[in-house]
């Protein structure tokens, strides 16, 4: 994965550098739950291969799917902010190659270099406003009133 598309394209180039640095590969098989809304976020991943669907917890209905996530894309964002749970669910369509970043190591090297971690809560605030407009859009197609009718 290059870093000029996708999530990666939001840091500079030294501080992409420094991300990917903290990095591990990891690969998941389809069809696997990589976390559960409301679980401790430890891990994030950056996709580099494969699809991810992002799921939202509905009592007594299969969790619908909000968005799917792709190469490039950022997995994971409620790392960052308190109180450092999973907002949304996330299942593996197809095999994935993901990063996967342990969240202490790199929260300690926000913190030792701010600029770092200004960058990359640009960067994650970025996609924190897709993630709030895809779900909000999603919703309001599963629950909003229906075509030609009123409010």
């Amino acid at each position: 994965m290059t870093g000029d598309t996708g999530f990666l394209a939001g840091l500079t180039p030294g501080h992409r550098g420094q991300l990917l640095a903290l990095s591990r590969n990891a690969s998941f098989p389809a069809d696997r739950r990589m976390f559960e809304e409301g679980e401790d976020a430890v891990t994030f991943w950056i996709v580099g291969r494969g699809s991810v669907a992002l799921d939202i917890h509905v009592s007594g209905r299969p969790a619908p799917v909000v968005e799917t996530l792709g190469p490039g894309d950022l997995l994971g964002w409620s790392w960052l902010f308190p109180p450092y749970q999973w907002h949304l669910g996330a299942r593996t369509l197809s095999p994935v190659d993901v990063h996967a970043f342990e969240v202490a190591e790199v929260r300690s090297h926000c913190e030792s270099d701010p600029a770092f971690g200004y960058d990359l809560a640009r960067a994650v605030a970025a996609v924190i406003g897709e993630r709030l407009r895809a779900t909000r859009i999603r919703l309001l197609d599963l629950y909003g009133p229906p075509p030609g009718g009123g409010r």
